[in-house]
């Protein structure tokens, strides 16, 4: 078979290509010339990339944003994430430890309240039994039982000195008080607001001081209590339970307390 001739071969590339690369090169031309005349929005294009991270994001509720190439999740990151959840978590136990130290706080107030109240009814029983009912009032909290005693029954106006009436109640007292002498007893003082000055009590305070004391001396030598056991103090004219603008309320005002404490509020070494 004969061979073409050389010149019979086609050379280079077909015709059309040209056409095409021409028409290559103007769209690239054409989209360069618009991007540089164009300008990006960066607050449109973070709401972009965002909108992306929300639908391809392995975290909870997508991603929101990319800062420093750090990934960000609905604006926490995996570090805060672990912020907030060992925050709760210490929040949590914190309000759980002190719901238990609430809950001991209220069942140790509550035996405490049930010792006072049945020793207020074991006093009441034993003070109905000494028939001394109408010159001592009985009454408790959850701290301790206290006996009231009108100053009346026991000093002689302005004076500190127990009168000789008062030692056959102090010694009921003292049996009444006796099944406690393992117990704090407090022995307090009052008056009403009536100034006194005497050579011997300077003031109100002084006087409802050495009155208190009188009474706890008394008990200390007269019962089987512990002295030890056995405080007084003065309060003057600043725990009034009366009103001291008439008669009676400042009778009441003058008057002397015995606190005896139960058995989870007595100070005792």
């Amino acid at each position: 078979m004969a061979r073409k001739k050389q010149e019979d071969v086609p050379q280079g590339a077909p015709a059309w290509m040209a056409t095409f690369s021409d028409l290559m090169n103007l769209l690239l031309c054409f989209f360069v010339l618009l991007f540089s005349m164009s300008t990006v929005d960066a607050e449109k294009f973070q709401q972009i990339i965002a909108s992306f991270q929300n639908t391809i994001s392995f975290m909870p509720s997508g991603g929101a944003s990319i800062e420093e190439g750090q990934l960000i999740t609905s604006g926490i990151s995996m570090i805060d994430l672990y912020d907030v959840y060992y925050s709760q978590q210490a929040e949590a136990d914190a309000q759980e430890k002190e719901q238990q130290e609430k809950d001991v706080v209220e069942a140790y107030e509550e035996q405490s309240l049930a010792e006072s109240e049945e020793m207020a009814e074991t006093i009441e029983e034993m003070v109905a039994q000494y028939g001394i009912q109408d010159q001592v009032e009985v009454t408790f909290n959850a701290d301790y039982v206290l006996l009231s005693m009108n100053g009346t029954f026991l000093f002689d106006s302005g004076k500190a000195e127990l009168m000789a009436e008062a030692y056959p109640l102090l010694d009921k007292i003292g049996k009444v008080l006796e099944p406690y002498r393992d117990n704090m007893i407090d022995v307090e003082g009052h008056t009403d607001n009536v100034p006194i000055h005497s050579a011997k009590y300077a003031d109100n305070n002084v006087l409802s001081m050495f009155r208190a004391y009188n009474v706890a001396d008394y008990l200390r030598d007269n019962s089987t209590i512990d002295p030890a056991h056995i405080k007084s103090s003065g309060r003057g004219e600043y725990a009034p339970v009366a009103d001291n603008a008439t008669p009676e309320g400042r009778a009441r005002n003058r008057r002397v307390e015995i606190k005896v404490y139960n058995s989870y509020n007595s100070d005792i070494d």
